[in-house]
């Protein structure tokens, strides 16, 4: 902006605060009408993007405190202090503004004057476009608003099963030009969670950083095993005199070895055993595996097993399991 529109132009009326605005109170100004005026918001709309214009202009100058005092300095000059042409009257109106800023400088050479009037209009024409901060430096940004835009994040899904969810591993997907990606999958990932890639996404429109590759994960179901955060579950089937009498059985482990584990005599169906260690590993700690027991009763039973099992009928203890519960229900 050449130097004669700071006379021309009210850059307090344009953003509609009063001179002695505090900086937090013109940049909340400022984006309030920044919002308001956006080319995205107003498209087609010729008054808006010109108003648009304006705003930043005017939000450029007095957001520098260097610019805004010497925007004010100038501005109090008036009318009467204008950059002439030699045909309009010689050089008058240089005069006016050298002896501004000759007045309180003491001994300084008129031609260090020069130098501050030339840079007013070097700035201006050393590139200074619409959306900048300060006279020839871009702030980027869609024209001047915010700074650099940053690039779309790009969303992708993929499935993997229950063990590489668990152990981790590094899969390859495609990407939404063809191309392939890695991906990295940490031990432990669980359904639904989603894994970002910094900066892998679309770039920025105007130079700013790119944008990020989101990945959601659906894990498959395993036939045996579920999650219970860093605990692996299972449960393990019992026959009814392993349950009464006691039993050693063995439990799968995800991956490994079967384990052996101590079915105490008497154990209910829903209790827990638990095998430490042996769940979920990774590097924020390792989880147990939980095996619960489950009573199973045999569907079809022959005629010793049907007679031994009446015998044992007439002679177990004569107590109702579900006394209590019912005693609990009526109050």
């Amino acid at each position: 902006m050449a130097s004669q529109d700071w006379f021309d132009k009210d850059f307090y009326s344009v953003l509609g605060v009063t001179k002695d605005v505090t900086d937090a109170d013109l940049k909340k100004t400022y984006r309030k009408l920044a919002r308001k005026y956006h080319p995205d918001s107003n498209q087609g709309d010729a008054a808006a993007e010109a108003k648009s214009k304006e705003v930043s202009e005017a939000y450029s100058v007095l957001s520098d405190a260097e610019q805004r005092a010497e925007y004010d300095q100038i501005r109090a000059m008036g009318s009467g202090a204008r950059f002439t042409s030699g045909a309009q009257g010689g050089t008058g109106g240089f005069e006016d503004v050298f002896s501004m800023f000759n007045q309180g400088r003491g001994g300084r050479q008129q031609a260090q004057d020069f130098d501050d009037i030339f840079a007013m209009f070097n700035q201006q024409q050393g590139g200074a476009g619409f959306g900048s901060g300060r006279f020839g430096q871009s702030t980027g940004g869609f024209r001047g608003y915010g700074g650099p835009t940053r690039g779309a994040d790009v969303t992708a899904r993929t499935t993997i099963d229950f063990v590489t969810a668990t152990k981790g591993e590094t899969i390859t997907l495609q990407g939404e030009d063809g191309k392939p990606f890695k991906v990295k999958i940490p031990a432990g990932v669980a359904d639904g969670q989603k894994i970002r890639l910094r900066g892998r996404g679309r770039p920025s429109p105007d130079g700013g950083e790119s944008g990020d590759i989101v990945v959601q994960i659906t894990v498959r179901p395993h036939p045996v095993f579920t999650r219970d955060g860093l605990n692996l579950r299972v449960t393990v089937p019992v026959t009814f005199t392993e349950a009464a009498l006691g039993a050693t059985i063995e439990v799968p482990t995800l991956g490994g070895d079967p384990v052996k584990l101590r079915v105490a005599p008497g154990t209910p169906s829903g209790r827990v055993l638990r095998v430490k260690g042996r769940g979920v590993e990774t590097a924020k700690g390792t989880g147990d595996l939980l095996a619960e027991v489950q009573v199973a009763v045999p569907s079809h039973l022959d005629d010793a097993a049907r007679e031994a099992l009446e015998r044992f009928q007439s002679l177990e203890p004569k107590e109702n399991p579900r006394a209590e519960m019912m005693a609990k229900a009526r109050g």
